[in-house]
């Protein structure tokens, strides 16, 4: 069952360690894409919007992301990105606790989590507040001036992983309302949602669930609150008659309020052929694959790669689907890395990551790529000028 190499476009002599950054190209995508282009568009024109089913994708792919993170159908959209859904997902829980000023998140979140936070408080313009504390204090920082805890489940740096059950229990029983990012672990790890009870999640699709550079977002909101919702981005495709224009807002019922502006048919076509890849698979056999590829990585180059220092939790039940290891070089050896053909990445301002996605590698490309790896060091080969200059993109 796993991998499942022949489903992906890999280029010959690449061992591909960045699934966790951008997922590679599925084989069913490109002629599905060429399809929508030239059959839909090219032949349909503006009836594809009805006749292709142009208008109905945003929640028909939800629910196929939706069976991967533990979703009930009809509670999660697609559109848009995921800075956009942040923004929409935590001005409705602001809304929903008005006596409270407190927005919970903590100093590893990703940026653009935080920035969209800093920016809607600038919006709003009210005393609110954008608390930040370590990752390991959150527990004790829900206190009950917190009108929203809003937490990425797998850190991007390192991989730790914030136990959601627990802690959207701990918001619930101080009041306030939880949001989780899924951006690190939609496809890379067994999420329930429904069990979870939080009130809202977000995620990207690039990532784990390969829908390609650009991929829409997704946001899953809990199905008993999806009537009663305020959207903050009231867009014309989240009213309730958007064909009506009307000049005032009515929100759509359900998830449909969450739609923003029109649909990105071309990159949710290609998300949908790549949610392909995913046919039979239970997301309990990814995660045990996936720790058995890490576990090999971590113990195969602390074995021959001393000078690396690991940066992930060493406990697998504590970390997702990457490990990143630190050094006082990291940069040019990772440019060393994809050189010679292992592609993984760099975060500052001193962590190699490497992405375990059992969909297409196996423990021979583990193996293989430590081969690689530990005659960079040995040989110091990363210290070549070449590989020194910053890349726009690390």
């Amino acid at each position: 069952m796993l991998p499942r190499k022949d489903l992906f476009e890999i280029p010959d002599g690449i061992i591909y360690l960045d699934g966790n950054s951008l997922g590679p190209l599925p084989r069913a995508v490109p002629e599905r894409v060429a399809q929508a282009v030239s059959a839909e568009w090219g032949g349909q024109l503006i009836k594809g919007w009805n006749s292709a089913g142009w208008m109905a994708q945003p929640q028909a792919v939800g629910d196929k992301v939706g069976r991967l993170i533990g979703a009930p159908a009809g509670s999660v959209v697609m559109g848009d990105t995921l800075s956009i859904k942040v923004f929409q997902a935590l001005a409705a829980s602001l809304k929903m606790r008005p006596d409270r000023s407190v927005i919970l998140s903590d100093n590893g979140n990703f940026p653009t989590d935080l920035y969209m936070a800093e920016g809607l408080i600038d919006t709003i313009g009210k005393d609110y507040e954008l608390r930040l504390t370590a990752p390991e204090n959150v527990a004790a920082a829900i206190t009950d001036d917190v009108a929203v805890v809003m937490l990425t489940q797998v850190d991007y740096r390192s991989g730790r992983m914030h136990d959601m059950a627990a802690i959207t229990k701990l918001a619930h029983s101080a009041g306030a309302v939880m949001l989780w990012d899924l951006a690190h672990s939609a496809g890379a790890l067994p999420v329930d949602l429904a069990v979870s009870n939080c009130e809202f999640a977000v995620g990207c699709s690039y990532k784990y669930l390969n829908g390609g550079p650009g991929a829409p977002a997704f946001i899953y909101v809990r199905p008993d609150l999806a009537d009663t919702i305020e959207p903050a981005l009231s867009g014309w495709l989240g009213h309730d008659a958007p064909f009506a224009f009307e000049q005032g807002y009515r929100p759509a019922p359900g998830i449909g309020r969450m739609r923003v502006g029109t649909p990105p048919v071309l990159q949710m076509t290609a998300l949908e052929a790549a949610l392909t890849v995913w046919d039979g698979i239970d997301m309990a056999d990814i995660r045990a694959a996936s720790i058995a590829l890490s576990e090999a990585f971590i113990r195969e180059v602390e074995a021959r790669c001393p000078s690396l220092t690991l940066a992930s939790p060493r406990d697998a039940d504590q970390r997702g689907s990457q490990v990143s290891f630190a050094s006082d070089h990291s940069y040019a050896t990772m440019q060393a890395l994809i050189d010679r053909g292992v592609i993984g990445d760099f975060r500052a301002p001193d962590l190699m990551r490497f992405g375990f996605t059992p969909l297409y590698l196996d423990e021979g490309d583990v193996i293989a790529a430590v081969d690689i790896l530990q005659d960079i060091l040995d040989n110091r080969l990363w210290d070549d000028p070449k590989y020194q200059t910053r890349n726009a993109v690390t």
